[in-house]
């Protein structure tokens, strides 16, 4: 019951958000409509919306994007054609691995239909060389850079990010929801974080939150379940925040 009562909500947001589709530009529009991208990311786009993210997010042709934790390259393919050949996107490979964390090439690099793309790894000295960027994106993955296991240095992390960005540039996050209050306390056990934590923790080094978004919100996901729990994986609870570095 709970399970179906899960995906009938989550089925409902979609008709929701059906109105935000006249606002996707040509661009972003001709990026998810790609003949190019595998039939397992097509697959997932009702439920992850890359249109209207894409467009709240503000990606735009020639920007040049770093990111972050790409996992098997779901956005990697959609931001490459969106900021189309005269934009660049730069994945920041993880050194370390996690259950959701890919520590391996997810091969779009080397795919000549998305040739505007290319790898670095996630290291402190690798983003230390990484300047004038519009665009930090980085998708489900924001609460892993907080799993005990790989003892990161998260603030200092946002300040590298930072100084990535050119100024206006934006810093994109999309994440897995945990219930209000609870900081980064469910990140090992569940995969989620707190909005509000997330929100304190990037502007604590100088971001301004210019955006937030429930595109992809799910009000039945109470957020106690793991997000590969099956009667909720592919339909939880995620925000959007979008910030910025002041100009």
């Amino acid at each position: 019951m709970r399970k179906t009562t899960l995906l009938a909500a989550a089925a409902g947001a979609t008709l929701i958000a059906g109105a935000a589709a006249a606002m996707i530009p040509p661009y972003v529009a001709a990026s998810v409509a790609n003949p190019a991208r595998p039939a397992a990311d097509t697959a997932r786009d009702a439920a992850r919306k890359p249109g209207e993210v894409l467009s709240f997010a503000g990606v735009k042709p020639g920007q040049q994007v770093l990111e972050l934790i790409p996992g098997g390259g779901y956005f990697t393919r959609l931001l490459s054609g969106a900021v189309g050949p005269s934009g660049h996107v730069t994945e920041a490979v993880p050194q370390l691995a996690a259950q959701d964390v890919r520590q391996t090439s997810n091969g779009v690099a080397a795919d000549p239909h998305f040739s505007n793309v290319s790898e670095m790894p996630m290291s402190a000295e690798a983003l230390a060389g990484v300047h004038g960027v519009d665009l930090v994106w980085t998708s489900q993955n924001y609460h892993d850079l907080h799993l005990t296991r790989l003892k990161l240095d998260v603030v200092g992390l946002d300040k590298e990010i930072y100084a990535a960005l050119k100024p206006g540039g934006v810093f994109f996050i999309e994440d897995h929801a945990a219930k209000p209050g609870t900081g980064t306390s469910t990140t090992d056990a569940e995969h989620r974080i707190d909005e509000d934590f997330v929100k304190r923790e990037v502007e604590s080094v100088g971001f301004k939150l210019v955006g937030e978004s429930d595109i992809l919100r799910n009000p039945a996901d109470d957020h106690s379940l793991l997000v590969f729990d099956p009667a909720i994986r592919g339909h939880t609870d995620q925000f959007l925040l979008k910030f910025r570095k002041p100009k």
